[in-house]
């Protein structure tokens, strides 16, 4: 059955989609000589246009820089030392965009290049301006080609891995379907190369289920930095947002189009006329824009540990209330006002032993690390004499507050 996000308000067409396409280095250059996979790539940019004559837009999520860089510079392996990772990521990604922009120009496609780390969309309005320069390319007929800046990146502005960028990049378009263009046809419940025994999964509605059921040990190639895992936590991602995800083979593209068709012809989610893919389910509420930023385009600065009362009142679907500093036990990491912290909820035994933490939010603070540490477990109406002002009377708003247990019981 054809997907489509119902968040996406910028359709040409009633019939046209919004696809994201990611390609692993794998698929774009050989791991041992580096070089490009011209086969490959010739039939990924056909499946392209391909969609595109079809009336969808299409954005184009690569890796490569690093692998491509190695063959211009004659060197045999990824380097250890950061510096030099990023030097030679600086020089692939140009030779990467000539690639790309040759084969594309052959059919008179255009396309522009966009680089982004996590922490040009850590501010809301630069994520913003990233959505509307997204918007405005589609709009033009260009096909965008994304990847993580590698060259500037550092741990923690890095998205990691481009399966978690290109779930992002589809979360701030909402689009209707991400496909993950890996090296296997499928997810399997083993890695099917060293065990004969592996099955095929796919389909996905429960994330949890599948991740006690299946094993994703496997690392990726050399020259990538991603596996099975990420692609999973890529999943998890995108369809929170709404985005039907789909695991294929990437040496298949034109595998793409075939299932869009098979999804347009059929409302079963897998038919015979489907080729060999994983499906993962879109969530049925999608999460809203600005908690989606929140929860999965914020670097995450620190840690918030609040009691049983504060957990409660932030939870029960009845108060939703926003987080106050008298429920504050403890404020960890170094972190300033309007970044992202995780909440969690701090579960101790009766003679005051930390039994358990679990994870109950993520949001937005009003004031540092240092501040809170201060005014922790103090009403709201003491925070102007501790600290010789007050900037809000909570520490974090429930407007900028994700809730990411909907049913706990503390």
């Amino acid at each position: 059955m054809l997907h489509k996000n119902q968040q996406n308000s910028h359709r040409p067409s009633k019939s046209s989609l919004t696809i994201v396409l990611k390609i692993g280095t794998s698929s774009v250059c050989n791991e041992v000589t580096h070089f490009p996979l011209l086969s490959n790539l010739s039939a990924l940019v056909e499946s392209v246009l391909n969609l595109k004559s079809l009336g969808h837009r299409v954005v184009l999520v690569t890796s490569a820089a690093v692998g491509t860089g190695l063959r211009r510079l004659n060197m045999s392996e990824k380097p250890s030392k950061l510096a030099a990772r990023q030097a030679v990521a600086a020089v692939g990604q140009g030779r990467l965009m000539a690639l790309y922009d040759d084969l594309f120009g052959q059919f008179h496609q255009p396309v522009a290049q966009i680089l982004l780390t996590k922490n040009d969309l850590a501010d809301r309005a630069q994520y913003l301006n990233a959505v509307n320069c997204l918007e405005e390319l589609l709009d033009m007929g260009v096909v965008p080609i994304i990847n993580e800046n590698d060259s500037i990146s550092t741990q923690g502005i890095r998205f990691g891995d481009n399966d978690s960028l290109s779930a992002v990049i589809a979360g701030m378009i909402k689009a209707d379907y991400l496909f993950l263009l890996t090296d296997v046809d499928c997810l399997y419940t083993d890695n099917p190369r060293t065990n004969p025994n592996a099955k095929p999964v796919t389909i996905c509605e429960d994330m949890l289920k599948l991740k006690e059921e299946v094993s994703v040990a496997s690392m990726g190639s050399s020259l990538g930095t991603g596996g099975m895992a990420t692609k999973l936590i890529a999943a998890e991602l995108s369809t929170a947002a709404g985005v039907t995800t789909i695991i294929t083979n990437g040496s298949k593209p034109y595998n793409v189009v075939k299932i869009i068709q098979a999804d347009r012809e059929t409302s079963a989610e897998f038919t015979k006329d489907h080729p060999l893919h994983t499906r993962f389910i879109a969530k049925n509420n999608p999460m809203m824009d600005r908690k989606w930023w929140i929860q999965y385009g914020l670097h995450t600065a620190g840690t918030i540990y609040v009691d049983e009362g504060a957990a409660k009142a932030v939870l029960a679907p009845r108060l939703r209330s926003s987080l106050f500093a008298a429920g504050i036990i403890d404020a960890e990491g170094h972190f300033g006002p309007q970044q992202a912290v995780n909440i969690v909820y701090r579960k101790m035994s009766k003679d005051g032993q930390t039994v358990e933490d679990i994870i109950i939010g993520k949001g937005l603070v009003n004031y540092s690390s240092i501040e809170i540490n201060r005014i922790k477990r103090c009403h709201s109406t003491e925070i102007e004499s501790i600290l010789g002002y007050i900037d809000d009377d909570c520490v974090i708003r429930r407007d900028n507050l994700v809730r990411l247990q909907e049913q706990f019981e503390v």
